[in-house]
């Protein structure tokens, strides 16, 4: 789920680049970057704006979690993702039954996104099987549905060409979907680096060593980036009424001007901050301002944290509020924050922004995301 890097273009620039940021970072090098969980205050200012994760991911029950969610007054949208990484992930009944199981022990802090299984789209009848099984997930309550990268970059059809997601075979998938009024949340293709030759000395050289799956240099008859990218994109034009939101800056993360491009172009296309928030720390300080103001109403608040059944609760759910802590400080303060060795400057956002980052916009793009039990 989570495969956020750095791209050396953006590292390089944050080490001899725009003067703007330069001037902040040196403003705040010599000051201690606040971190930790929240402070009192903090933590007040943070629960008010009823704050909604719109990207993370939780497979057990565990009480530790629901008394993180009281305590910041939290909703979430529990993204579920089929795929061949574990030997659970590809058993679909299986995830939707934790998936469910965490959402309603939540009692209505956490909602669901389900998805479908797209291994089997060349088996008769796929798309009317997998209508019935969203339909049944949307009767349950589910609010959204999510494609994931395995779509262009995984599947292929029995000539070895990667599926890509405006297949026509996804299309009456699609339709559901929006004749459901639900959000299709699209996680399609990766950071650039992916494509690119391995580099020891890029920041991302670990995670495509340990997920070679999601490596495509060199792969036969691999989908470029931009192919994925076009794909969804006809997605989005042959469904003016599908609402989109792209995960991860829509895969757009190291281009804030292509990105920009898109939200201008789509009014059906909005995206989440999952996993993505670096990139955001990396522009000079005045343009982060000014994109996060430009297209404040296309921009929603998430992490892409993740809780699996391996973990602890208690220790997963510290780990979930310093992310959470760090991220406030970034966007509504200007205290200084640390990430990846490097000091960044809080943006100091106003209210009003905040309040569409962190729950008017997931409530917009995401209908239902908070109950109306909340």
């Amino acid at each position: 789920m989570k495969a956020f890097v750095f791209p050396m273009a953006l590292v390089l620039g944050m080490i001899v680049g725009c003067k703007a940021h330069d001037q902040a970072a040196s403003q705040t090098d010599a000051t201690a970057a606040t971190s930790g969980p929240f402070s009192s205050q903090e933590l007040q200012q943070f629960a008010a704006l009823e704050p909604i994760d719109a990207h993370a991911h939780a497979f057990q029950n565990d009480p530790a979690f629901y008394a993180l969610f009281k305590k910041l007054n939290l909703h979430m949208v529990n993204i579920l993702v089929i795929n061949d990484e574990g030997p659970d992930y590809k058993h679909l009944k299986t995830k939707i039954d934790n998936g469910w199981k965490f959402v309603e022990g939540s009692q209505g802090s956490a909602v669901f996104c389900t998805t479908f299984n797209p291994y089997k789209w060349s088996e008769h009848g796929y798309a009317a099987d997998t209508n019935r099984q969203l339909d049944r997930d949307f009767a349950r309550g589910a609010v959204a549905v999510k494609i994931w990268k395995n779509v262009g970059m995984e599947i292929k059809d029995a000539k070895g060409n990667y599926l890509l997601p405006d297949d026509p075979v996804f299309e009456p998938i699609y339709k559901d979907i929006a004749a459901h009024n639900k959000t299709l949340i699209a996680h399609l293709a990766e950071p650039d680096s992916a494509w690119k030759p391995m580099d020891p000395a890029s920041p991302d050289y670990s995670y495509y060593q340990d997920h070679p799956l999601w490596y495509m240099n060199g792969k036969p008859n691999a989908a470029s980036k931009q192919q994925i990218l076009v794909a969804r994109d006809h997605v989005l034009e042959l469904n003016p009424k599908l609402r989109v939101v792209g995960a991860h800056l829509g895969s757009m993360e190291a281009d804030f001007n292509q990105l920009g491009q898109h939200l201008d172009k789509y009014p059906n296309f909005a995206v989440d901050m999952a996993a993505r928030m670096p990139y955001v720390m990396m522009q000079p300080h005045a343009d982060a301002i000014a994109f996060i103001t430009r297209y404040q109403d296309k921009l929603l608040y998430a992490t892409d944290n993740e809780f699996g059944s391996e973990e602890k609760g208690p220790v997963a759910a510290s780990g979930w509020e310093g992310t959470y802590a760090r991220d406030w400080r970034f966007l509504a303060t200007n205290d200084t924050v640390e990430y990846g060795g490097r000091k960044f400057q809080g943006l100091a956002l106003p209210a009003s922004i905040l309040r569409k980052l962190y729950h008017d916009n997931a409530v917009k793009w995401i209908p239902g995301v908070v109950s109306a039990a909340h």
